[in-house]
């Protein structure tokens, strides 16, 4: 019998199994950032173990308020500078640097087929899409993770969703893993991991691959991973090239974390795409979800267009190849906050910035501020916002606010008209 990616790297990086099915696996990267890692600090601290187990393993940033907003958050973002400062931890990213963690780690190179990775956030998933087991962990198993370089886990089963069929012009990954979640429901995967397959992904590049992985957590998954391919390989190859003698030499290597095609499934769905249409939420939970066209002129008070699910370049081109020449309608504000400074840079080189700005967008740095209702975007009560984000849930972006979840593109639509519209109408 073969082995799914997930069973492969568990294999890989077992350390001991103190009880039947629960695996203690070595880690690859710890990823933290100041909003659940001084909990973990500070306890550590409490317990005379301030160490970290390899500071060239651990990655930091500030990213989910970030310029503070007041003292409680400046002191947060106080606790994990000086910790990282204080571990002499290389690959710190304070303000000016800062990015959303789950872009610009990718960005940086960080996460590697067949990798092992934790974060204490729950959209760790993401990183999945480059042949990882990633997975979002508490604050007692982010402790012994900084520690010692461990995690136990219940090696979890894998469902696999083949995505079939072409995709239609205007849709795009984050309408495909809305459908997939609709279908999936919010508990379908629970303590599952979600593998995505099929021509779809295959076709698909490494940012619409981390839309997908990121919300499979929306769906209660573990993690939601993509086979390593050359794709993955070019993404990497500025990172690798020292390493292996050509791309052919590291797609060989990293084919090693590819599902056997005889492996065992807990379970198998097939969907196919071809003629699905832009989707969107509504309610408040991440499975409701339907056609756009069945919410068509709701009206809408805030857009944004960020996050670690969708504020990637090509989700900006996206939106600006709808916003380009026009104007967002006088009854709604529109923000938008590219996830990294680099990709902030790339929209500025190509003109995507001056489009936003032309339109009538707010332009904000790199933060998850708004996401979680924190700052940058937060709503009043009564308010609705149409968001480029992965959580509908009452009050998650504010209280008595509502979120509809959708595409870059949809959201663009949505900001010129003030009302949910398909982009396609445009």
């Amino acid at each position: 019998m073969g082995k799914t990616l997930a069973e492969k790297i568990f294999d890989a990086h077992l350390k001991d199994e103190p009880f039947a099915g629960t695996k203690v696996l070595s880690l690859d990267r710890v990823l933290c950032h100041e909003i659940t890692t001084p909990i973990a600090i500070a306890d550590l601290e409490w317990r005379g173990k301030d160490r970290v187990f390899d500071k060239d393993k651990i990655k930091v940033v500030i990213d989910h308020v970030t310029p503070s907003k007041d003292s409680k958050t400046a002191t947060q973002a106080k606790i994990l500078r000086d910790w990282a400062r204080r571990h002499d931890i290389p690959d710190f990213f304070d303000v000016g640097r800062n990015g959303v963690c789950h872009a610009i780690f990718p960005e940086k190179g960080y996460i590697r087929p067949g990798f092992t990775v934790i974060m204490g956030d729950s959209h760790t998933c993401t990183h999945g899409a480059f042949g990882a087991f990633a997975a979002g962990v508490g604050t007692t198993d982010l402790e012994v993770g900084i520690l010692k370089g461990v995690c136990s886990f219940r090696e979890p089963a894998t469902i696999r969703v083949n995505l079939n069929g072409s995709l239609p012009q205007g849709v795009f990954a984050k309408d495909v893993i809305l459908h997939v979640i609709g279908q999936l429901g919010v508990n379908g995967a629970t303590d599952r991991v979600i593998e995505f397959r099929g021509p779809i992904v295959d076709q698909m590049s490494m940012e619409a691959r981390m839309t997908l992985c990121n919300m499979a957590i929306e769906a209660g998954g573990t993690s939601g991973v993509c086979m390593p391919d050359m794709t993955t390989v070019d993404y990497l190859w500025p990172f690798i090239q020292d390493e292996f003698a050509s791309k052919e030499a590291a797609l060989a290597a990293y084919s090693t974390w590819v599902s056997d095609e005889d492996a065992a499934y807990d379970k198998v769905v097939d969907i196919d795409v071809s003629a699905l249409t832009p989707q969107v939420t509504y309610d408040y939970k991440p499975d409701c979800v339907k056609p756009v066209s069945e919410l068509a002129g709701s009206k809408v008070d805030q857009i944004y267009i960020g996050s670690c699910t969708n504020g990637r370049i090509e989700d900006l081109r996206q939106a600006a190849e709808v916003l380009k020449g026009k104007t967002i309608a006088d009854s709604v504000r529109g923000i938008v906050s590219p996830a990294t400074p680099q990709i902030f840079q790339e929209a500025l080189a190509e003109g995507i910035i001056q489009i936003f700005m032309d339109a009538g967008f707010c332009v904000t740095n790199p933060t998850c501020g708004a996401c979680l209702g924190m700052s940058n975007g937060v709503l009043a009560e009564g308010e609705v916002c149409a968001s480029t984000t992965n959580r509908n849930f009452s009050g998650r972006m504010g209280k008595g606010g509502m979120v509809h979840l959708m595409s870059p593109a949809t959201a663009a639509a949505t900001a010129i008209t003030g009302v949910i519209t398909d982009a396609r109408t445009i």
